[in-house]
Order: structure tokens, then C-alpha cells, then sequence
């Protein structure tokens, strides 16, 4: 069974995500306050479904707090609902942001997109090759010299090319693992990401010797 962190101070709330999400087969511990959120977590958990608005910390402030060490997908459930609000909790590493009140259906189709994604083994915190070395718990990489800081999206896309290194990966697993079903960016916004993996990996990013496209079908990560 699933476990999930559900972090809300609002008690009837509480109850329906509680009731709704044990219905669907998942385990849920409650967490009332920031701190208790970060005392209570730990990579048992598949899902934090966090609020923002939290006594003694912020639902903002546990994300950075998890994120230091944990890539466990995370559902912000908040009613601050502007888009400043929503880049925040996104750049701190959230995977989804979802505005109250919100429709208990989207919330739980949510929940198991984020769930879902996790069955891709996705290998080592720190992955090393030819001299590079690549720390996901970080966000930071070594190549050609350089200390890269990486955003979650390139390592995202980095750990599951990595994965399945020698495949070819398709880009429709790709944009269900990585954004999920329910949005929809186009095959370019694929195409940048591998375009910025190659300028930071490759000696020469128009003869690339790892990050490798196939047109029409995919890209394939190889090293000797």
C-alpha cells in the first residue's frame, strides 16, 4: 500500500482528502504544522500532498526542507492561487501546484500521475561517467570542468535517459514521466532540454557523443 503525507491544518479538509484517498487504496499520515510535516517525512512516503499556508512553517518552506534530500513527488494544495505564487512553489522542486477549492476528482487523478511516475526505476543518487559526475539529490553536476546547478525538469530527463541507458526512450514516455499526462508541452520543448544536456555534457554538442536523438521515434543516452 501507497503511503501518503498529507500536511493541512484545516480539519474538515483533513477528513474528506483522508477518507477519499484511503478509498483509492493509499495509506495517509497527517501532519497539522510545518514542522511536524518535516519531523513525520521520509522516503516511505510516494506522495506529500502540502499545503502552503501552515502554522510555525510554511508549506514553502518544508518543500525547500525536503527537497535538501528527497525527490518524493509533492502536491501543493493551496488557496493562494497567483501565477507568482504557483512559480514559487514549483522552482522550490514542487511537482504539481493545485488552487483551492479544487474539484476532489482532479486532486486524486493528480495524486496517481505523480504516483505513477515513480514506477520508472530511476537508478543512484549520484550517477559518474568519462570524467562527469551528476548528484540528483543536489541538483548539481561536474562536466568538463564546470559546477553546474541543473533545474528539476533537466534532472528529471537526465535520471531516466540514464536509466535506460543504451534504449531508445520514447518521447511519449518521456512527457508521461517527466510532465505527466495532464499537461502538454510540444516535442521542441523535449528538444531544448536534450539541446541544454548536450552544452553541458558534450565537447561538442553538434556531434554529440552521449545524448543522442532519433528522429520521429526518441533519444538514446550511450556511453562506452
Amino acid at each position: 500500500m501507497k503511503k501518503i503525507l498529507l500536511v493541512e491544518d484545516e480539519e474538515s479538509l483533513i477528513n474528506v482528502l483522508t477518507l477519499n484517498l484511503e478509498l483509492e487504496n493509499f495509506s495517509v499520515d497527517v501532519a497539522t504544522t510545518g514542522t511536524q510535516a518535516l519531523s513525520k517525512f521520509n522516503d516511505d512516503y510516494s506522495l506529500v500532498i502540502l499545503d502552503v499556508m501552515l502554522p510555525e512553517l510554511s508549506g514553502f518552506d518544508v518543500c525547500r526542507e525536503i527537497r535538501k534530500t528527497s525527490q518524493t513527488p509533492i502536491l501543493f494544495i493551496s488557496a493562494k492561487g497567483t501565477s507568482t505564487d504557483r512559480i514559487t512553489g514549483l522552482k522550490l522542486g514542487a511537482d504539481d501546484y493545485l488552487v483551492k477549492p479544487f474539484n476532489l476528482e482532479e486532486l486524486l487523478l493528480r495524486v496517481n500521475i505523480l504516483i505513477d511516475r515513480q514506477k520508472v526505476d530511476l537508478g543512484p543518487d549520484v550517477f559518474k561517467f568519462d570524467g562527469h559526475e551528476i548528484n540528483f539529490k543536489t541538483y548539481q553536476a561536474k562536466a568538463n570542468g564546470e559546477n553546474i546547478n541543473l533545474s528539476k525538469r533537466e534532472m528529471e530527463l537526465l535520471r531516466l535517459l540514464i536509466a535506460r541507458k543504451g534504449e531508445v526512450v520514447s518521447r511519449d514516455l518521456i512527457l508521461d514521466t517527466i510532465w505527466g499526462k495532464d499537461q502538454f508541452p510540444t516535442s521542441r520543448t523535449i528538444d531544448n532540454y536534450i539541446l541544454n544536456l548536450r552544452k553541458y555534457f558534450e565537447k561538442d554538442s553538434r556531434n554529440p557523443q552521449y545524448f543522442k536523438s532519433l528522429r520521429g521515434i526518441g533519444y538514446k543516452f550511450e556511453i562506452n
